[in-house]
């Protein structure tokens, strides 16, 4: 039996109905909010009185800020270390924990713990940890070592490792999942069809295993990058940016700008940018990634 054009028109209709709540809350606090950051960004935002069109003149700024370009370079150097120790530590463990024994089961559940810890409370906790003083909790074990109190968070120049350490520990479990999976779809018959050509544990980790958790390194490396570009929390929780801006990321600096010095115009056209870079890296690594695969 045939439907009428109004009744196909109708079946249409339903799966938007459903999605019609939630494309209703997306739109009053993303899309509208996004389009209105995007207007700000061209003006000189005055509260209580009438915004002045500025033009370009904020982009203009951003590009040439030297704090946004430090900003900037402490984000890169977060992103880029913390991908690729997440993700060589995430394999490590994702081929320990391969196999169907219970108890591998169980630790693949309690190593996700720390993947769905709030970041407030990570930051918190890892505060406590990094304790600049000789009983802190790392200087007392770094101390069975011989080795002397660190400043960690309150040091210049270990502040931003500190904070890729507590970042790659979040994010380790999350990874180690992914790579569980792929690990999983890959076929044994290639890795026992190599062991018969007399290919040794490291050639068959590089040409059977590598090639076969492609997609899911693809997958890692991209919400690696993602993530890694929006830190906020776990910066302006536990440093808010210090010690002297040692940590400075771009979110706490478009964060500083838009609610401390109260300039949103400059603050708008800073996270634009930031939101077209992270989409155009994110669309061209893909793309690689695809013709790579092809």
């Amino acid at each position: 039996m045939s439907l009428s054009p109004t009744s196909r028109r109708l079946a249409a209709l339903g799966p938007w109905l459903y999605l019609a709540p939630a494309l209703v809350v997306f739109a009053m606090f993303k899309f509208i909010p996004m389009l209105k950051g995007l207007e700000m960004s061209f003006y000189k935002v005055n509260f209580g009185g009438t915004n002045e069109w500025v033009g370009l003149a904020n982009f203009e700024r951003a590009v040439t800020d030297p704090g946004l370009r430090t900003a900037v370079w402490h984000t890169l150097v977060y992103v880029l270390g913390t991908v690729a120790l997440s993700a060589s530590i995430a394999l490590l463990l994702a081929m320990a924990l391969q196999g169907q024994a219970r108890h591998l089961r169980f630790l693949r559940t309690a190593m996700f713990l720390p993947a769905v810890t709030s970041a407030a409370v990570l930051a918190e906790v890892w505060r406590i940890l990094y304790a600049p003083t000789p009983d802190g909790v790392i200087n007392t074990i770094i101390g069975w070592a011989g080795v002397a109190p660190q400043g960690f968070l309150s040091n210049p120049d270990q502040a931003l490792a500190a904070l890729m350490g507590m970042h790659v520990w979040k994010h380790v479990p999350y990874d180690t999942v992914i790579f569980v999976a792929g690990l999983a779809g890959v076929s044994k018959e290639l890795y026992e069809a190599a062991e018969v050509d007399g290919a040794n544990a490291w050639q068959r980790f590089v040409h059977v295993t590598l090639p076969g958790i492609a997609p899911s390194i693809t997958i890692i490396a991209t919400l690696g990058f993602i993530r890694g570009f929006r830190v906020f929390t776990e910066v302006y929780a536990t440093t808010g940016g210090g010690p002297g801006g040692a940590t400075e990321v771009v979110m706490t600096h478009i964060y500083k700008q838009g609610f401390v010095e109260l300039d949103y115009g400059y603050a708008a056209a800073a996270s634009f940018l930031l939101f077209v870079f992270t989409a155009l890296t994110t669309t061209l690594y893909l793309a690689w990634r695809r013709r790579g695969a092809q």
